[in-house]
């Protein structure tokens, strides 16, 4: 039972949870990003690095205990690192939508007081420069992406690369004060801060502890048996509670690997590379998968269908039993049963292969 201000584990907070990742899974992968079509991937171990660098530039820049750090602009892993970062020194990150307008914008940034922006590129730079006589509390611009920022006046803008590299330069001098902030965060310390769509009038901010993010990531990660051995792709918008308990919740708990998109044109190509074990969508989304596979299933050809039909029906029938395993085993290393099982559902899939081409074949044969 977690008596009041510490968790039941001793890990309270999402840095104490990102350090006992590093402890646990340090040469496992934590993020991965794909740009200009290739893949990279951080282990927990060069993740936390770059958080903490982060969080070190962040304290020289003058951040403070109670600071909002809006954060702009598409899933990267340097936009969730932003966030921890913030956390760490005793901030509160507050997501935006990315392809809110500037009047949406302006609004969230003055009601929440924000002192700090992390902008993801140039497009939500501008947005905020457009507003700044309106968010009058902003004192800094920190941008991801660099390019077309060159002819900027730089007098508050800074290069999010450039204040991880101050923030190593001088970790000897601010070291101290950053271990001090991270172990005085508690079980009620301010997590995040979320802002509702604004449907039926202006947004409205959420306010969630670490108690509210971390017990609600504990829950769902028991529930659907999730653990390190996991793949997630992060496509939803950072500002929605759901992607920042999938994405950061759920990741520091369970200590899987987040999978960031190029872009969201190539989100269906980068879907089929990753295979996430986990996937969370709305129901449309699905719809948009189906659509998309039943309409190349008209332009297949007769074994292609066969095949097709053939193990639909299979997964409609036996696939749960056969392919789709109900429960996940939280260890990365697999037993002996595991194995046997395996060997077993791939014997099962070539013999239904095998079965269904023969088949083919002697129709092909007889009927043709």
């Amino acid at each position: 039972m977690a008596t009041r201000g510490v968790s039941a584990d001793g890990l309270c907070s999402i840095p104490a949870l990102l350090a006992r990742n590093v402890a646990l899974y340090g040469d496992r992968p934590a993020y991965r990003e794909k740009e200009f079509g290739i893949w990279q991937a951080w282990t927990w171990a060069e993740a936390s690095d770059e958080i903490r660098a982060m969080a070190l530039g962040f304290l020289a820049l003058g951040m403070a205990p109670g600071d909002h750090v809006a954060v702009i602009g598409r899933n990267r892993p340097a936009h969730y690192w932003a966030m921890v970062a913030a956390q760490m020194c005793g901030a509160v990150p507050v997501p935006l939508y990315q392809d809110a307008v500037a009047e949406e914008m302006a609004y969230v940034l003055d009601h929440c007081g924000a002192r700090f922006v992390v902008c993801g590129d140039q497009e939500q730079v501008d947005k905020v420069i457009e507003i700044r006589d309106r968010a009058p509390g902003v004192e800094h611009v920190l941008y991801n992406d660099k390019r077309g920022m060159r002819k900027y006046d730089h007098t508050r803008l800074n290069w999010l690369h450039d204040i991880g590299e101050e923030g190593r330069a001088a970790h000897l001098r601010l070291e101290p004060e950053l271990d001090a902030r991270i172990a005085g965060q508690s079980w009620d310390t301010t997590c995040v801060m979320l802002y509702t769509s604004g449907t039926t009038g202006k947004p409205k901010g959420v306010v969630l502890s670490n108690r509210n993010i971390i017990e609600t990531a504990k829950a769902s990660v028991a529930f659907d048996h999730l653990g390190q051995d996991e793949e997630v792709l992060a496509y939803l918008p950072m500002a929605w509670v759901g992607d920042f308990i999938f994405s950061i919740g759920q990741a520091m708990v369970a200590g899987f690997c987040v999978n960031c998109p190029e872009s969201p044109d190539t989100m269906m190509t980068d879907l089929r590379e990753i295979g996430p074990t986990y996937f969370f969508a709305p129901p449309r989304i699905f719809e948009t998968m189906l659509t998309s596979v039943m309409i190349r299933m008209e332009d297949a050809g007769d074994l292609k269908h066969a095949l097709f039909r053939h193990f639909m029906e299979f997964a409609k029938g036996t696939g749960e039993r056969f392919g789709m395993p109900r429960y996940r085993r939280r260890q990365s290393r697999p037993t002996l049963r595991r194995r046997l099982r395996w060997i077993y559902r791939y014997a099962m899939g070539i013999g239904f292969a095998v079965e269904t081409l023969a088949e083919n074949a002697v129709r092909g044969f007889f009927v043709r």
